[in-house]
Protein backbone atom coordinates (compact mmCIF):
# COMPACT_ATOMS: atom_id res chain seq x y z
CA UNK A 1 0.00 0.00 0.00
CA UNK A 2 1.23 3.69 -0.70
CA UNK A 3 1.31 6.34 1.73
CA UNK A 4 -1.54 8.81 0.53
CA UNK A 5 -0.24 12.20 -0.82
CA UNK A 6 -3.62 13.35 -1.31
CA UNK A 7 -5.61 15.29 1.12
CA UNK A 8 -7.65 12.64 3.49
CA UNK A 9 -11.41 12.22 3.20
CA UNK A 10 -13.11 10.04 5.42
CA UNK A 11 -13.31 7.28 2.95
CA UNK A 12 -8.97 7.40 3.13
CA UNK A 13 -9.18 6.27 7.06
CA UNK A 14 -8.19 2.61 6.72
CA UNK A 15 -7.98 0.95 10.43
CA UNK A 16 -6.14 -2.22 10.62
CA UNK A 17 -6.84 -5.10 13.40
CA UNK A 18 -4.63 -3.40 15.81
CA UNK A 19 -6.64 -0.13 15.84
CA UNK A 20 -3.67 1.22 13.64
CA UNK A 21 -4.96 3.89 11.37
CA UNK A 22 -3.03 3.32 7.36
CA UNK A 23 -2.66 6.06 5.04
CA UNK A 24 -3.80 5.08 1.75
CA UNK A 25 -5.52 6.57 -1.24
CA UNK A 26 -8.89 4.73 -1.81
CA UNK A 27 -9.46 4.15 -5.72
CA UNK A 28 -11.94 5.82 -7.44
CA UNK A 29 -14.52 5.17 -10.21
CA UNK A 30 -12.16 6.40 -12.82
CA UNK A 31 -9.44 4.10 -12.34
CA UNK A 32 -11.38 1.41 -11.79
CA UNK A 33 -13.72 1.80 -14.69
CA UNK A 34 -9.69 1.85 -16.81
CA UNK A 35 -9.37 -1.30 -14.78
CA UNK A 36 -12.15 -3.19 -15.52
CA UNK A 37 -11.50 -2.25 -19.49
CA UNK A 38 -8.68 -4.00 -19.53
CA UNK A 39 -9.57 -7.29 -17.60
CA UNK A 40 -12.65 -7.41 -20.19
CA UNK A 41 -10.23 -7.43 -23.15
CA UNK A 42 -8.73 -9.98 -21.66
CA UNK A 43 -11.97 -12.06 -20.70
CA UNK A 44 -12.43 -11.93 -24.46
CA UNK A 45 -9.12 -13.55 -24.78
CA UNK A 46 -9.87 -16.17 -22.28
CA UNK A 47 -13.38 -16.90 -23.97
CA UNK A 48 -12.24 -17.09 -27.33
CA UNK A 49 -9.97 -19.64 -26.61
CA UNK A 50 -11.97 -21.68 -24.44
CA UNK A 51 -14.77 -21.63 -27.47
CA UNK A 52 -11.88 -23.03 -29.56
CA UNK A 53 -10.95 -25.83 -26.79
CA UNK A 54 -14.58 -26.32 -27.11
CA UNK A 55 -15.24 -26.57 -30.34
CA UNK A 56 -12.70 -29.33 -30.38
CA UNK A 57 -14.41 -30.75 -27.75
CA UNK A 58 -17.89 -31.03 -29.86
CA UNK A 59 -16.21 -32.31 -32.63
CA UNK A 60 -14.64 -34.97 -30.91
CA UNK A 61 -17.26 -36.21 -29.25
CA UNK A 62 -19.76 -36.01 -32.36
CA UNK A 63 -17.67 -38.10 -34.09
CA UNK A 64 -18.06 -40.99 -31.44
CA UNK A 65 -21.36 -40.21 -31.38
CA UNK A 66 -21.85 -39.02 -27.68
CA UNK A 67 -22.89 -35.54 -28.22
CA UNK A 68 -26.28 -34.29 -27.19
CA UNK A 69 -27.85 -30.63 -26.20
CA UNK A 70 -27.30 -31.60 -22.69
CA UNK A 71 -23.51 -32.01 -22.96
CA UNK A 72 -23.26 -28.82 -25.13
CA UNK A 73 -25.23 -26.51 -22.68
CA UNK A 74 -22.32 -28.24 -19.93
CA UNK A 75 -20.01 -26.70 -22.19
CA UNK A 76 -21.26 -23.52 -22.43
CA UNK A 77 -22.14 -22.69 -18.69
CA UNK A 78 -18.31 -24.36 -18.11
CA UNK A 79 -17.36 -22.08 -20.68
CA UNK A 80 -19.44 -18.71 -19.21
CA UNK A 81 -18.62 -19.25 -15.72
CA UNK A 82 -14.48 -19.77 -16.56
CA UNK A 83 -14.52 -16.76 -17.94
CA UNK A 84 -16.87 -14.61 -16.15
CA UNK A 85 -16.61 -15.84 -12.85
CA UNK A 86 -12.86 -17.88 -12.72
CA UNK A 87 -10.81 -15.07 -14.63
CA UNK A 88 -11.42 -12.75 -11.74
CA UNK A 89 -11.56 -15.09 -8.67
CA UNK A 90 -8.42 -16.78 -9.92
CA UNK A 91 -6.22 -13.82 -10.34
CA UNK A 92 -7.25 -11.92 -7.91
CA UNK A 93 -6.12 -14.71 -5.25
CA UNK A 94 -3.19 -15.69 -7.30
CA UNK A 95 -1.84 -12.04 -7.32
CA UNK A 96 -3.22 -11.38 -3.52
CA UNK A 97 -5.84 -8.76 -4.77
CA UNK A 98 -4.79 -7.95 -8.32
CA UNK A 99 -6.23 -8.56 -11.56
CA UNK A 100 -3.85 -7.67 -14.49
CA UNK A 101 -5.78 -4.48 -15.32
CA UNK A 102 -5.53 -3.91 -11.72
CA UNK A 103 -2.19 -4.18 -11.77
CA UNK A 104 -1.19 -2.42 -14.74
CA UNK A 105 -3.58 0.52 -13.35
CA UNK A 106 -1.63 0.05 -9.74
CA UNK A 107 -4.93 -1.18 -7.82
CA UNK A 108 -5.15 -3.77 -5.40
CA UNK A 109 -7.82 -4.83 -3.75
CA UNK A 110 -7.53 -5.21 0.36
CA UNK A 111 -9.52 -6.30 3.06
CA UNK A 112 -11.47 -3.96 5.36
CA UNK A 113 -8.65 -3.78 8.35
CA UNK A 114 -5.52 -3.32 5.22
CA UNK A 115 -5.17 -7.32 5.27
CA UNK A 116 -4.07 -9.41 1.79
CA UNK A 117 -7.59 -11.01 0.33
CA UNK A 118 -8.04 -14.55 0.48
CA UNK A 119 -10.09 -16.80 -1.65
CA UNK A 120 -12.94 -16.64 0.10
CA UNK A 121 -12.89 -12.68 -0.52
CA UNK A 122 -12.21 -12.90 -4.17
CA UNK A 123 -15.21 -15.48 -4.87
CA UNK A 124 -18.08 -13.31 -2.57
CA UNK A 125 -16.58 -10.51 -5.01
CA UNK A 126 -16.53 -12.10 -8.30
CA UNK A 127 -20.07 -13.96 -7.54
CA UNK A 128 -21.88 -10.56 -6.49
CA UNK A 129 -19.76 -9.18 -9.34
CA UNK A 130 -21.43 -12.02 -11.69
CA UNK A 131 -25.15 -11.60 -10.64
CA UNK A 132 -25.48 -7.90 -9.91
CA UNK A 133 -22.66 -5.78 -11.33
CA UNK A 134 -20.60 -7.02 -14.44
CA UNK A 135 -22.54 -8.77 -16.59
CA UNK A 136 -25.23 -8.53 -14.08
CA UNK A 137 -27.05 -11.33 -14.46
CA UNK A 138 -30.07 -10.21 -11.92
CA UNK A 139 -32.00 -7.44 -13.43
CA UNK A 140 -28.80 -6.16 -15.56
CA UNK A 141 -29.92 -2.26 -16.32
CA UNK A 142 -31.44 -1.84 -12.71
CA UNK A 143 -28.35 -3.38 -10.69
CA UNK A 144 -25.79 -1.64 -13.51
CA UNK A 145 -27.14 1.88 -11.66
CA UNK A 146 -27.24 0.73 -8.44
CA UNK A 147 -23.69 -0.71 -8.64
CA UNK A 148 -22.05 2.51 -9.94
CA UNK A 149 -24.59 4.88 -7.61
CA UNK A 150 -22.74 2.40 -4.70
CA UNK A 151 -19.36 3.10 -6.17
CA UNK A 152 -20.04 7.01 -6.91
CA UNK A 153 -21.62 7.54 -3.37
CA UNK A 154 -19.84 5.12 -0.92
CA UNK A 155 -17.07 7.15 0.98
CA UNK A 156 -14.54 4.25 0.76
CA UNK A 157 -15.56 4.08 -3.69
CA UNK A 158 -16.77 0.85 -2.38
CA UNK A 159 -19.08 -1.47 -5.09
CA UNK A 160 -21.83 -4.02 -4.33
CA UNK A 161 -19.11 -6.94 -4.09
CA UNK A 162 -16.73 -4.82 -1.68
CA UNK A 163 -19.37 -4.35 0.57
CA UNK A 164 -20.74 -7.91 0.38
CA UNK A 165 -16.84 -9.38 0.71
CA UNK A 166 -15.48 -6.48 3.36
CA UNK A 167 -13.06 -5.11 1.06
CA UNK A 168 -11.46 -2.06 -0.45
CA UNK A 169 -9.80 -1.35 -3.80
CA UNK A 170 -6.52 1.13 -3.03
CA UNK A 171 -3.52 2.85 -5.13
CA UNK A 172 -0.52 0.95 -4.80
CA UNK A 173 1.35 3.46 -6.93
CA UNK A 174 1.63 7.24 -6.08
CA UNK A 175 3.56 9.91 -7.40
CA UNK A 176 5.47 10.56 -4.17
CA UNK A 177 8.97 9.59 -3.56
CA UNK A 178 10.42 6.93 -1.46
CA UNK A 179 9.04 8.75 1.88
CA UNK A 180 10.63 8.04 5.49
CA UNK A 181 13.19 5.21 5.80
CA UNK A 182 14.95 4.75 9.32
CA UNK A 183 18.12 4.82 9.45
CA UNK A 184 20.29 1.91 9.76
CA UNK A 185 21.70 1.26 13.20
CA UNK A 186 25.06 1.44 13.18
CA UNK A 187 25.78 -1.77 14.92
CA UNK A 188 23.85 -3.61 13.05
CA UNK A 189 24.94 -2.71 9.63
CA UNK A 190 27.27 -5.92 9.01
CA UNK A 191 24.32 -8.11 10.19
CA UNK A 192 21.84 -6.68 8.26
CA UNK A 193 24.29 -7.19 5.00
CA UNK A 194 23.89 -10.45 5.42
CA UNK A 195 19.68 -10.50 5.26
CA UNK A 196 17.81 -12.63 3.37
CA UNK A 197 14.88 -10.73 2.38
CA UNK A 198 13.23 -12.54 -0.81
CA UNK A 199 10.38 -13.85 1.92
CA UNK A 200 9.71 -9.91 3.01
CA UNK A 201 6.77 -8.82 0.82
CA UNK A 202 6.01 -5.33 0.33
CA UNK A 203 2.65 -5.35 2.85
CA UNK A 204 4.66 -6.10 5.69
CA UNK A 205 7.57 -4.27 4.88
CA UNK A 206 5.26 -0.68 4.72
CA UNK A 207 3.46 -2.35 7.79
CA UNK A 208 7.19 -2.20 9.43
CA UNK A 209 7.49 1.63 8.57
CA UNK A 210 4.11 2.76 9.49
CA UNK A 211 5.26 1.48 13.18
CA UNK A 212 8.19 2.96 13.71
CA UNK A 213 7.03 6.14 11.82
CA UNK A 214 4.17 5.78 14.09
CA UNK A 215 4.54 4.08 17.38
CA UNK A 216 4.31 7.05 19.87
CA UNK A 217 0.88 7.81 18.97
CA UNK A 218 -0.15 4.38 19.58
CA UNK A 219 -1.31 3.69 22.94
CA UNK A 220 -0.48 0.75 25.33
CA UNK A 221 -0.90 -2.37 25.23
CA UNK A 222 -1.85 -1.81 21.55
CA UNK A 223 1.56 -0.46 20.70
CA UNK A 224 3.36 -3.45 22.27
CA UNK A 225 1.06 -5.84 20.87
CA UNK A 226 1.45 -4.56 17.34
CA UNK A 227 5.53 -4.18 17.76
CA UNK A 228 5.26 -7.97 18.81
CA UNK A 229 3.36 -9.30 15.82
CA UNK A 230 5.23 -7.48 13.68
CA UNK A 231 8.79 -8.48 14.88
CA UNK A 232 7.45 -12.03 15.02
CA UNK A 233 6.69 -11.94 11.64
CA UNK A 234 9.27 -10.12 10.22
CA UNK A 235 11.54 -12.95 11.94
CA UNK A 236 9.80 -15.60 10.20
CA UNK A 237 10.75 -14.31 7.01
CA UNK A 238 14.08 -13.21 7.58
CA UNK A 239 17.71 -14.84 8.41
CA UNK A 240 19.96 -15.37 9.90
CA UNK A 241 18.29 -14.52 13.27
CA UNK A 242 19.61 -11.26 15.12
CA UNK A 243 22.51 -11.15 17.66
CA UNK A 244 21.72 -11.13 21.32
CA UNK A 245 20.38 -8.65 23.32
CA UNK A 246 18.98 -6.32 20.19
CA UNK A 247 16.39 -3.69 20.78
CA UNK A 248 13.01 -4.60 18.71
CA UNK A 249 12.75 -1.18 17.22
CA UNK A 250 16.64 -1.38 16.16
CA UNK A 251 16.24 -4.86 14.52
CA UNK A 252 13.03 -3.64 12.21
CA UNK A 253 14.30 -0.32 11.89
CA UNK A 254 17.65 -2.35 10.48
CA UNK A 255 15.65 -4.48 8.65
CA UNK A 256 13.73 -1.94 6.72
CA UNK A 257 16.47 0.06 6.03
CA UNK A 258 18.43 -2.95 4.43
CA UNK A 259 15.47 -3.55 2.38
CA UNK A 260 15.53 0.17 1.12
CA UNK A 261 19.19 0.17 0.18
CA UNK A 262 18.92 -3.13 -1.61
CA UNK A 263 15.98 -1.48 -3.80
CA UNK A 264 17.79 1.80 -3.91
CA UNK A 265 20.60 -0.05 -5.50
CA UNK A 266 18.79 -2.07 -7.96
CA UNK A 267 17.19 1.50 -9.08
CA UNK A 268 20.19 2.89 -9.68
CA UNK A 269 21.51 -0.31 -11.78
CA UNK A 270 18.45 -0.45 -13.57
CA UNK A 271 18.77 3.49 -14.57
CA UNK A 272 22.34 2.93 -15.64
CA UNK A 273 21.38 0.19 -17.88
CA UNK A 274 18.56 2.18 -19.55
CA UNK A 275 20.88 5.10 -19.85
CA UNK A 276 23.19 3.09 -22.00
CA UNK A 277 20.75 2.52 -24.59
CA UNK A 278 19.25 5.72 -24.19
CA UNK A 279 21.73 8.42 -23.29
CA UNK A 280 19.48 11.03 -22.96
CA UNK A 281 17.85 9.33 -20.02
CA UNK A 282 20.43 10.01 -17.38
CA UNK A 283 20.66 13.59 -17.92
CA UNK A 284 16.89 13.59 -17.15
CA UNK A 285 16.72 10.99 -14.10
CA UNK A 286 19.96 12.34 -12.40
CA UNK A 287 20.53 9.30 -10.64
CA UNK A 288 22.29 9.61 -6.99
CA UNK A 289 26.02 8.29 -6.61
CA UNK A 290 25.15 6.24 -3.43
CA UNK A 291 22.16 4.66 -2.66
CA UNK A 292 22.83 4.17 0.67
CA UNK A 293 20.96 5.54 3.23
CA UNK A 294 22.27 7.72 5.35
CA UNK A 295 23.43 6.49 8.70
CA UNK A 296 24.03 8.20 11.95
CA UNK A 297 25.67 8.10 15.01
CA UNK A 298 24.71 5.77 18.00
CA UNK A 299 20.99 5.62 19.27
CA UNK A 300 20.57 6.58 23.16
CA UNK A 301 17.44 5.38 23.76
CA UNK A 302 16.33 2.66 25.79
CA UNK A 303 14.99 -0.57 24.02
CA UNK A 304 11.37 -0.96 24.80
CA UNK A 305 11.65 -4.34 23.99
CA UNK A 306 14.39 -6.83 22.73
CA UNK A 307 14.61 -9.75 20.17
CA UNK A 308 16.78 -12.57 21.46
CA UNK A 309 18.61 -15.13 19.14
CA UNK A 310 15.66 -17.02 18.07
CA UNK A 311 14.32 -14.16 16.47
CA UNK A 312 11.14 -13.99 19.22
CA UNK A 313 10.67 -10.64 20.35
CA UNK A 314 10.36 -10.23 24.19
CA UNK A 315 8.04 -7.37 25.05
CA UNK A 316 7.45 -5.17 28.25
CA UNK A 317 5.31 -7.17 30.67
CA UNK A 318 6.76 -10.35 29.27
CA UNK A 319 10.44 -10.85 29.96
CA UNK A 320 11.74 -13.71 29.39
CA UNK A 321 13.82 -15.64 32.05
CA UNK A 322 17.80 -14.79 32.39
CA UNK A 323 17.60 -11.44 30.62
CA UNK A 324 18.23 -8.05 31.85
CA UNK A 325 15.18 -5.88 33.36
CA UNK A 326 17.40 -2.72 33.63
CA UNK A 327 15.91 -0.59 30.76
CA UNK A 328 12.36 -2.33 30.12
CA UNK A 329 9.57 -0.57 30.44
CA UNK A 330 6.87 -2.16 32.87
CA UNK A 331 3.23 -2.91 32.03
CA UNK A 332 1.30 -0.12 31.85
CA UNK A 333 3.55 2.59 31.65
CA UNK A 334 5.21 4.76 28.94
CA UNK A 335 8.78 5.72 27.58
CA UNK A 336 9.90 8.61 28.68
CA UNK A 337 13.13 8.84 26.85
CA UNK A 338 11.91 8.62 22.87
CA UNK A 339 14.06 7.92 20.10
CA UNK A 340 15.67 10.59 18.26
CA UNK A 341 14.24 12.29 15.01
CA UNK A 342 15.58 10.01 12.86
CA UNK A 343 13.73 6.69 14.21
CA UNK A 344 10.49 8.85 14.91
Amino acid sequence: MSVASAPETPGDRLVSGEAVELDVRVARAGSRVLALLIDIVGQAVLFFVLTIVAGIVVWMTANVGVFDAGLGQAIVVVVLVTVLLGYPVFWETLLRGRTPGKAAMGLRVVRDDGGPVRFRHAFTRGLVGLALEWPGLLMPVVTWLASIGTLLLNPSGKRLGDLAAGTIVIHERTPASWGWVPAMPPPLARWAALLDLTGLDDSLALAVRHFLARNREIAEPARTALGQALAREVAMYTTPSPPPGVPGWAYLAAVLAERHRRAARQLVKARAASASVWPGLAAALNPTASAAPPITGPVPWTPAFAVPPNGTAAWPGQPRPGMPRPGMIQPGTTPTVHPPASLR
